[in-house]
Order: C-alpha cells, then structure tokens, then sequence
C-alpha cells in the first residue's frame, strides 16, 4: 500500500476510535480532526472584547426591562407584576431594616447567607447620605451596578471553562434571553460570577482558587455545591482524590472565614436563612407546588415534614442515579455535564424554583452541550415562565376580591402549563446531556477531540476506577481490557 495512503487509513481509525471512546484519552493521538481548526468567526464571538460588550449589552437591556419599576410601578403590589419588571432588591431594602440603618444578622435576621448580607450592607452604607426619598431606588442603583460587574466576570469566567475553541460560549451565556429578564430580580448573579470562577479555576488548575471561589459561593447561595458534588464524582473516578481534597478544604476554609463570625455575634440571625429553608412549604415553580394544588394522592401532601422528606428522598434517588452514570459510564464525562444534571436535578426535586433561579443553569447547560435547539426551546420555556408567574399573581391578587385596571393575569391552568413545560425542557436538556454522556460521538465538545476543556487535571487524565455494569470495581485497565 502506498505509505500515504495507509497513513491515512491509520490517521482515520484513530478518529474513529477515540470518537467511540475505546482507547485511554492520554492515548488519543495527534491526529487532525474534522473541524478542530478554530473558524474565524468562533475565534471573533469568543474575543474578550467582543464578551465585555455583549455582557454590558444584555445588563442594559436587563435595567431597561425594570425601569417601569424603578420609575414607580414598585410602589403599587399589582403595577410591578403587570409591567413584569419585579425586583426583591428595593421591597427588601425596607424589608430586611437597612433602610432603619440595620446591620444584617446583628440588627435584624437575614433570610439569605452571609456574602449577599454583605452586599446589601454595602450597597446601603453608599447610599447612607442620599434623600430618604430616593434612597431605595437608589440602593437599587448601587446593587444593579455590583451585579452587573459580576455578569461580566461571569461570563468571561465561562469562556475561560469552554476552553480556547470554546470561547464563543460565553456569548451564549452573555446574551441569554432568560438571564437578561431575570438578571436584577435578586442578588443570584454574585453566585453565578463566583461559581463560574472557580470553575475557570479549576480549569487552569488553581485547585485551592477553586475552592476558595466556590467556598465562597456556597456562601452566597448554596447550589455551588453540586460543583464540589460533581468534582468528587469525578475524582473518584480518575484518582485524583489529593487534588479534590485541596479544593474541598480550601472551599471550606473560605466558608467559615465568612460565616463565623457572623455566628459568633449573631448566630440566631445568621441560622435564619438554615431555618427558613428548611420550614419553607411547597412554593411558587415548584412541582411540589402544583402537586398540591391539584391534591394528588401522596405526592400533594400538605404536611411539611412529609414535603421534606418527598423532596429529599427524590434528590437523593436523582443524585444516585448521576453518580451510577459518572462512575459507570463508558467514558468518564465532562465536569459541566455532571455539574448541569446535579443542578437539573436538585432544581426539578427542590420546594421552590423561582425565575431567577435560570441564572444559575445557563452557564453549565451551555457549557454541558454547546448546542442550539434545546437549549433555545428551554430558554423559550423560562421565558414563558417568567411572565406567567408575574400574570398568576396577579390572578391570585384578583380573586382575593382586589380590583384593579389593566392587564388581569393569567388564569391557574395557564400558569401550571408554563410550569410544566419549564420542567420537561430542562428535563429534555438533561436528557440530551446523558445521551451524550452515553454515546460520546455525539458529544460536540468531544466530537472536536477535546477531553474535558474545564476539567483541569481531570483533563486527558486516565481512569482509575471504574463502575462495571455487574456492579463491581475495577481498575480502568481492567475495564478498558474487557
């Protein structure tokens, strides 16, 4: 055989080889894959220039879809719902004492952890000085500007995590339609710039950054969890246990620095986030919610220490079934995949789902499959969803025999539709995520020969274990042998 040729033929069978994931990542060889040249135009989308842009675009756009409330529609309980544009950042300015000159957990209980106690204290501190009369728009003001810094960090933290080939993502993150509309409904963005970054930092191998990042995001919301979550998996299966360890004691370390303190002064208002979640019945988004609604048997149980017990045995099953599949699965997959199933999972199990909840999924559904269509479908879903709440609001606030002119809302029916169908496409898009796990051709990020470009030193690492479909360990050699 001619010696081109039959280079050819072997360059070939390697593709297809490390495509069908038969031979060790650290074996895949230098081979030029269909499409791994970076298109100029991906290189152009995923320029750090054009991101920052994007970003302070979509937060443009995301103060401009609130303006009917900062103009005065947030003084009137119906108005803020029929102009869509509610926010909790003004109400709790009132809410939470800092217009008092309240400190959070020591002046008055705070019902969320102790990062966005400091930003609320902080954003209320510039505004000290300013006219009583403007002052909570202006808190407002100063918080927008904060989360706004903290989507663009975000969203260049994403294209870090999507790797050199995969930059143009973080555009898929900045210009998210959901995330715009739901941007400044609370202070989610804070957590979505801190877990991002310590994803990027995990990517370039900055474990204990990581893990300060993501301490530090737990302390800010807790879904950064389902990271470390997923990191475990992971390790687990490659060996690197060391490495996760260094991230896990340097997230934890990151969380008592700033929680401790605020449990040594006030401990009864730093608890009372713990307990409000935890005494918290069946709300809003929730499947638990529509359950009741419709008093299905069992499952629309009233009682809260059933609904607690339903909602954890449900996570705990889903989280099970995810661990089976990282441990089990052909090929170990990608950090994001696992990351957007443990999220998925906790979200579609959780007691309440509120709209700007979207903001913690967009940057790992993007990164876990880079493709349009079911992404766009949900975020057509979410979009639903964000006025059918505002609408089903103002339904309820109607039949409590309140009147009012305008726009009426939206009946029970039509909300537990946009309900459900937020539910199914975010289902569908797990789906996909574990259809690629399964089958890793169909793996964009794979298919371009990549390993795992946010993995870090999971990145072209070898297995060491590996779950065997008979349910016995064994080492990966073994199993790649068999």
């Amino acid at each position: 055989m001619h010696p081109e040729r039959q280079r050819q033929r072997l360059d070939n069978k390697s593709v297809e080889d490390a495509r069908q994931g038969t031979i060790p990542p650290d074996d895949h060889p230098k081979v030029n894959w269909p499409g791994r040249e970076r298109p100029t135009l991906a290189v152009t989308l995923g320029a750090t220039s054009v991101l920052i842009v994007a970003s302070v675009v979509a937060m443009l756009l995301a103060f401009a879809e609130k303006v009917p409330c900062r103009s005065g529609a947030w003084n009137y309980y119906y108005k803020q719902f029929q102009d869509s544009c509610y926010t909790d950042i003004y109400p709790l300015y009132y809410g939470e004492g800092l217009a008092a000159r309240q400190a959070p957990y020591i002046g008055h209980p705070v019902e969320y952890p102790v990062v966005i106690g400091g930003a609320m204290e902080y954003a209320a501190w510039i505004v000290t000085n300013v006219n009583s009369v403007i002052r909570g728009r202006e808190f407002y003001d100063v918080t927008v500007v904060l989360l706004a810094v903290c989507a663009v960090a975000g969203v260049l933290a994403t294209a870090r995590a999507a790797g050199p080939d995969g930059r143009w993502q973080g555009l898929m993150v900045a210009l998210s339609p959901a995330l715009i509309l739901s941007a400044f409904v609370n202070w989610d963005l804070i957590a979505f710039a801190l877990t991002a970054l310590g994803i990027a930092a995990w990517a370039a191998r900055r474990e204990a950054w990581a893990g300060v990042l993501l301490g530090l995001g737990v302390a800010t919301k807790f879904y950064p969890l389902v990271v470390l979550g997923a990191l475990l998996l992971l390790c687990l299966r490659a060996g690197r246990m060391r490495d996760f360890g260094k991230t896990f004691g340097a997230a934890a370390l990151a969380w008592l620095a700033v929680n401790v303190p605020v449990m040594i002064v006030a401990p009864s208002g730093w608890a009372t986030f713990y307990v409000f979640s935890k005494d918290r019945g069946a709300d809003w988004g929730s499947v638990w919610y529509m359950f009741e609604h419709f008093n299905l048997p069992q499952l629309g149980n009233y009682q809260l220490s059933v609904l607690n017990e339903m909602s954890a045995a449900a996570l705990i099953v889903a989280y099970a079934a995810i661990a089976l599949l990282v441990l089990a699965a052909p090929r170990r997959p990608r950090l994001p995949q696992v990351c957007f199933l443990m999220l998925a999972a906790f979200l579609m199990t959780n007691k309440v789902w509120s709209p700007q909840y979207v903001i913690w999924l967009v940057p790992l559904a993007v990164l876990a499959r880079p493709r349009l269509w079911p992404y766009a479908l949900w975020q057509l879903a979410e979009i639903g969803y964000f006025f059918g709440i505002w609408g089903y609001l103002l339904f309820q606030y109607r039949i409590d025999g309140n009147t009012f002119a305008g726009y009426q809302g939206i009946s029970t029916g039509w909300y537990f539709t946009l309900l459900a169908a937020r539910f199914l496409t975010v289902a569908l898009l797990a789906a996909y995520v574990v259809r690629d796990i399964l089958c890793t051709e169909r793996d964009v990020v794979r298919a371009r020969g990549h390993d795992d470009p946010a993995g870090g030193v999971l990145d072209q690492a070898p297995d060491r274990f590996r779950i065997r479909l008979s349910g016995l360990v064994s080492r990966a050699g073994a199993a790649s042998a068999s």
